[in-house]
């Protein structure tokens, strides 16, 4: 790491170096504006005898420099702002905390199975995000994943990313040889099934400290990559679950009509392997919520995005049968949905009603003030998951979130209408 650094880059106060890579330097510093930390990336220009190289260089900071506010992300690393004056070219990114996912792919430093499983599957989301809005990252490494356990991590350096829909040269070349594709090594065109491929590499270092293919020299590694079956993960490390061993052989699939074809494929398989973990159901992690929202009715219009925002104002809890989660006549500033099991709906010794998971209740004191009282009692009747949010939360998040929120109540509260028209009509 540097020792020496400027004192601003920019409008920036710089407060240390933070790394250097063979194209760039990286410091931390201040946005006066955001009043942020931030990650400021400087592009070197020292080596302009050699055009090839200035010209790629120049390439890959306007490649970032485009997707200045595109890849609003949780868990891809926002671009803030891009200069390139007579002083300096610079990108301007969020700061994420922490190392890189390089410090756990060593036999002595790996994670356990389940926190494996969630961290690809939330680099699975990023980038099936970063493809919709046509972009292909190309250079999908663990030194490319920025964070911690604690905090999460982040997908980052945009900078060889390839767009499908731009019309300027694409520079080739590009990528770390371990963890291309065998597509990439032949310089063939690409899809989103390259970053695939990476990313299964990372899932397999990940799982057993080691690379699936890994030579004495560079063409004894593109000899592997193109012509080698990668042995097992469990192979390296037993007691791995089979699914993911074929997960893993199915992401580094050669041919790409065995590979994965679409990243929803993948973000499933994943879903099913981080739910057969036996984690209990109080403290599933984000990706075990992520594909539980998905799945239920209430959240059928959310868009990704707004999904992952739910987690974080969501409070999740197990619930044994005749636990009583609202109770008529008691003020409240919550309500719920439920996730797994039954509750019942009741007034006094009356039932009112059974929901089934994707049912919500308890919304109308988000409607009210927070004086209001209950007006029912909610019990469940079976083993039930239970997602509460209490108003004040989502008063706090975004218009977009509440939003939705609000036209699915809206849905919810017009099927109740059309069902007792019904029943009044049948009367």
């Amino acid at each position: 790491m540097q020792t020496d650094f400027p004192s601003k880059i920019g409008k920036y106060p710089v407060v240390r170096a933070l790394g250097r890579g063979a194209t760039s330097s990286v410091y931390l510093g201040f946005d006066p504006f955001g009043k942020r930390e931030v990650a400021i990336k400087v592009f070197d220009r020292q080596d302009e005898s050699d055009p090839r190289m200035v010209r790629r260089f120049r390439n890959m900071y306007l490649n970032e420099a485009t997707l200045v506010g595109r890849l609003s992300h949780p868990y891809i690393a926002s671009i803030f702002d891009a200069v390139d004056d007579d002083e300096a070219s610079y990108i301007v990114m969020e700061y994420v905390p922490g190392d890189t996912l390089e410090h756990y792919t060593s036999v002595a430093r790996l994670l356990g199975v389940d926190q494996v499983a969630e961290i690809v599957f939330k680099c699975v989301q990023a980038l099936w995000f970063a493809q919709q809005r046509g972009l292909i990252h190309r250079d999908i490494k663990p030194a490319n994943i920025l964070g911690m356990v604690e905090t999460g991590f982040k997908v980052s350096d945009f900078g060889s990313a390839l767009s499908m829909t731009a019309d300027q040269t694409q520079i080739s070349g590009i990528g770390s040889p371990a963890y291309m594709s065998p597509e990439q090594v032949r310089d063939e065109p690409l899809t989103h099934q390259t970053d695939i491929y990476s990313l299964g590499v990372v899932l397999y270092q990940l799982l057993t400290g080691r690379l699936p293919f890994n030579g004495s020299n560079h063409a004894s590694l593109i000899y592997q990559i193109l012509n080698l079956e990668a042995p097992p993960p469990s192979d390296a490390r037993p007691g791995l679950p089979s699914a993911l061993d074929d997960i893993v052989a199915r992401a580094l699939a050669k041919d790409r009509n065995r590979r994965y074809s679409s990243w929803q494929e993948f973000a499933d398989d994943l879903s099913r392997v981080i739910g057969s973990l036996a984690m209990p159901q109080a403290d599933l992690n984000d990706a075990a919520k992520f594909a539980q929202v998905r799945g239920l009715s209430f959240f059928n219009e959310f868009a990704e995005v707004e999904l992952w925002e739910l987690l974080r104002v969501t409070r999740w809890q197990r619930v044994a049968p005749s636990t009583v989660l609202i109770r008529e006549g008691e003020q409240g500033d919550s309500f719920f949905i439920l996730a797994e099991g039954e509750v019942r709906v009741s007034r006094g010794s009356t039932t009112l009603n059974i929901l089934e998971p994707g049912d919500c209740f308890g919304e109308m004191l988000y409607f009210n003030a927070p004086v209001a009282r209950r007006t029912t009692s909610i019990t469940a009747i079976a083993p039930s998951l239970v997602i509460e949010i209490k108003a004040a939360a989502l008063n706090a998040a975004t218009d977009a979130l509440q939003v939705r929120v609000n036209r699915a109540f809206l849905r919810i509260l017009l099927d109740r209408l059309s069902v007792a028209n019904a029943r009044l009509a049948a009367a």
